[in-house]
């Protein structure tokens, strides 16, 4: 059986180290970053060896949301807007945002499933909030819950119509950190009430595949531990208030919120035991990824059951989609100029990794 890990990859092919790794380790996922993305035809290679390395069909994730998050870059692939375009038009007429941002999520996912990948660290659901850090910025849709959550689910659909499963991000609610969590530990002092409004988005999502967990510490609610470690958060916010039953996967594990204090390892051992199902772990040495996985279990019981559901998401495309048509609306819809529009291959719902 799997272990209860994403692993990255460190270059646009795979070295002979994490051929190794992967094979011997079994990681349930992989994740992408922009080192790993040069063109269509590599990255395609590359998923087809990371699937390679473990026997099976297994998901392929990136961070692609638009603006300033892509990691599938232009001039090769298409430029997308940052999802606050999305929230300034949603007062206008929020029916035909909706159909902008589901359009803006479709053609995305469409590129990404063409390249190989199956799977989105998106949509972004935190608030924006005056005084939040800029981590998150343009990132977020809207300051308003009921417009970020619609929009939400019209991004989730699109993705999954081009054959990608979604991950929410920051689950409970990354909006009001003062400080980057790539770079510190934030430290929320808000109350409960205003807390509620944060956890009210993703509670409208609740029956998405997977969410991803935010590195905060909520003073209101634990003290001691950020989301991503707290089993208070992760059983009484998120499994209980929230309502969420997917799989929930942290973000990445490395990251200086959590690694300023302790090993990976160590962090990941806190995860799995305050109730995360997945451990997300980057920007490693082979070391320290086998340090890492050391302390990732075999995927069971629940989240066993979770990842097979979430992996049923990945399937093949809704057909028949006009890709030009469909970028023609989108370009009505937004009113935005036309940008650098990525050439999908001939047979774009083939599957490259077979």
């Amino acid at each position: 059986m799997s272990l209860a890990c994403i692993l990255d990859v460190s270059g646009p092919v795979l070295t002979d180290d994490e051929r190794y790794l992967f094979a011997a380790t079994d990681p349930w996922a992989f994740i992408l970053f922009g080192r790993s993305c040069e063109t269509p035809a590599q990255l395609r290679q590359l998923c087809s060896d990371l699937r390679a390395c473990v026997g099976r069909e297994c998901l392929i994730f990136i961070d692609q949301e638009g603006g300033r998050v892509q990691r599938l870059a232009p001039p090769i692939w298409s430029q997308f807007p940052p999802l606050s375009l999305y929230g300034q038009l949603y007062q206008r007429n929020p029916e035909i945002v909706r159909e902008a941002c589901y359009l803006h999520h479709r053609l995305m996912g469409m590129e990404m499933r063409d390249s190989g990948i199956n799977a989105d660290c998106a949509p972004c659901l935190d608030l924006t909030i005056e005084g939040g850090h800029r981590v998150i910025g343009d990132r977020s849709v809207s300051s308003d819950p009921i417009a970020v959550a619609f929009l939400g689910r019209a991004a989730i659909e699109g993705l999954r119509d081009a054959g990608i499963v979604s991950v929410l991000k920051h689950i409970p609610g990354h909006g009001r950190a003062e400080a980057d969590s790539h770079a510190h530990l934030p430290v929320v002092d808000a109350g409960t009430q205003a807390l509620a409004q944060d956890f009210s988005v993703f509670k409208a999502l609740a029956d998405a595949p997977m969410a991803m967990t935010a590195h905060i510490i909520f003073e209101a609610i634990d003290a001691q531990f950020p989301a991503s470690l707290s089993p208070t958060l992760v059983s009484e916010v998120i499994r209980s208030q929230i309502g969420f039953d997917g799989l929930l996967m942290t973000d990445d594990i490395a990251m200086k919120a959590l690694s300023a204090t302790r090993s990976q390892a160590e962090n990941a051992h806190l995860a799995f035991m305050a109730g995360v199902d997945i451990a997300l772990f980057s920007h490693g040495t082979i070391q320290e990824r086998l340090n890492f996985v050391a302390a990732c279990p075999t995927l069971s019981g629940k989240s066993l059951a979770r990842a097979q559901t979430a992996e049923t998401y990945a399937r093949d495309p809704v057909l028949p989609f006009d890709i030009e048509a469909a970028w023609s609306r989108y370009y009505e819809l937004t009113g935005l100029s036309k940008p650098i529009v990525y050439s999908l291959t001939p047979d774009p719902t083939a599957q490259a990794w077979a």
